[in-house]
């Protein structure tokens, strides 16, 4: 691995080569995004309390992890599985900001409704307020078990066993300006291997870290990882822009370069979901919006081949509004049913009535999302639960990565 970690350290050494034209473009994609299509999932309730805002907790529960104001740190031990992680940014549009809110800073929540401050993990900057620029990504394994984050004591990227409180650090340092405006983590479910992938695509690499054997693998920039084999040795990557593609790598470890890859264009747009258990299909909703419907919706849900990009079954989904909310894909439950996350649709055509008035610029608002359980043999769902958070982006679930 001498190779690579010459080439880490050579770009350590430089300052970060930033086009700002390129970052403002992101931007805007971004804030689009997150107004017309992602969402995340996860199994729980978040009600939103006087102490504990966004916060899930069981009826007539306190919170014994925190206090008035406060929000407890993360413990060095003996933290039960997780069901979600969500991101704060303290001024929002609407209603106020929890208690104790770190902007940008990150907690989780246990499956019986313990709220956590993850103090290790590196805020954001506030990109909604267009300063900083910076994502600094979560990751949940699959089990709820383990998570991984920017460690800005380590310098790098740290996994961490919530029940024993082993923590490793990633072989190779990560320059925070390396972690780019959108930031994509997936851990996988053992804790042993960590992918790491952002935007916009700087020549900084992105990788692949086996955490055992303290080894890394460059990836591509520019895709968000999806799907990993247990063995570490095939990745499976998606792209959204400017056309919807899948990329599937394989001998990560085996050559000595970044594998052998293989790109397929799909036919239209999809918002695609993680690969399946079965490590041969990619389940994705169909994305309708143009340029001339931006909020059009309804799409349906496909099951495709990664390796061909062909279509193997459509199904229509029913139990979701897909009319009018904004539906994206997140964690397996099972070999044939998927999480998908669903929230009204607040997207709003543009007009030819002029730019819109300076206006000051806040955080979005905390808005609830519902969880459903789709079957994609039938396109049935069933209602999961409904939780609080900020947006998309700010929701992470386990087992699949932080940000689409």
């Amino acid at each position: 691995m001498t190779w690579l970690r010459n080439v880490l350290d050579d770009l350590a050494d430089e300052s970060p080569h930033v086009d700002l034209a390129e970052q403002t473009i992101m931007i805007r994609e971004r804030r689009r995004r997150t107004t017309l299509s992602v969402a995340a999932a996860a199994a729980v309730v978040v009600t939103a309390l006087a102490a504990t805002a966004a916060v899930r907790l069981l009826p007539g529960e306190p919170d014994a992890a925190s206090t008035p104001g406060q929000v407890a740190d993360l413990p060095t031990r003996g933290v039960e599985p997780l069901s979600h992680a969500y991101q704060t940014f303290c001024r929002p549009e609407e209603g106020k900001a929890p208690p104790g809110c770190v902007d940008g800073g990150w907690r989780v929540v246990t499956r019986s409704g313990r709220t956590y401050r993850v103090a290790q993990a590196l805020p954001s900057l506030n990109r909604y307020r267009g300063f900083g620029l910076r994502d600094s990504p979560l990751a949940i394994s699959g089990d709820g078990r383990k998570i991984a984050y920017y460690s800005a004591k380590a310098g790098t990227f740290a996994v961490r066993d919530l029940a024993s409180g082993k923590e490793q650090t990633a072989p190779a340092k990560v320059p925070m300006h390396w972690l780019g405006t959108i930031s994509h983590l997936l851990l996988s479910d053992d804790g042993r291997f960590l992918a790491f992938t952002k935007k916009p695509e700087l020549k900084d690499p992105a990788m692949l870290i086996d955490m055992r054997e303290r080894m890394v693998r460059p990836l591509p920039n520019g895709w968000n990882p999806i799907g990993l084999s247990a063995d570490g040795g095939t990745i499976t990557l998606a792209q959204y822009a400017p056309k919807s593609r899948l990329q599937t790598i394989t001998r990560l470890w085996t050559t000595s370069t970044a594998g052998n890859a293989r790109t397929v264009d799909l036919a239209q747009e999809y918002r695609t979901g993680p690969l399946a258990p079965d490590g041969n299909t990619v389940v994705a909703i169909e994305n309708l919006s143009t340029a001339a419907e931006p909020c059009r919706l309804g799409g349906k849900l496909v099951t495709l081949d990664p390796q061909t990009g062909k279509v193997l079954r459509t199904v229509t989904v029913r139990g979701i509004p897909m009319e009018t909310h904004q539906v994206v894909l997140r964690g397996w439950r099972s070999g044939h049913e998927i999480t998908a996350i669903s929230t009204p649709s607040r997207c709003r055509p543009a007009t030819d009535e002029g730019p819109e008035p300076p206006k000051e610029q806040l955080d979005p608002a905390y808005v609830p999302i519902t969880a459903y359980a789709i079957d994609i043999r039938t396109g049935r769902a069933r209602k999961i639960d409904t939780y609080t958070a900020q947006g998309f982006f700010e929701l992470v679930i386990p087992g699949f990565p932080g940000t689409v």
